[in-house]
């Protein structure tokens, strides 16, 4: 599953992907696009210090225009 949030302002890019999260099973992975700055830190900080182990997987790429990519994995 791909989304992209490029353009969505926070808190909504986070509430967006971890609702996203919630409906995947166990194993299952996220692609998300969002913008750099402030949306990357608010999702990645976020998902990272979720201690409910939603989040199995993560992995960022940073991509050329500025934006971002997370790979999630649902926990």
């Amino acid at each position: 599953m791909t989304l992209n949030l490029r353009g969505t302002p926070c808190p909504l890019n986070f509430i967006r992907t971890k609702l996203a999260l919630e409906k995947l099973q166990p194993g299952e992975s996220l692609t998300v696009e969002l913008d750099g700055g402030e949306p990357d830190l608010l999702v990645s900080e976020g998902l990272q210090g979720d201690s409910s182990g939603l989040v199995a997987g993560f992995e960022r790429q940073l991509l050329a225009d500025g934006a971002v990519r997370l790979r999630l994995t649902r926990g």
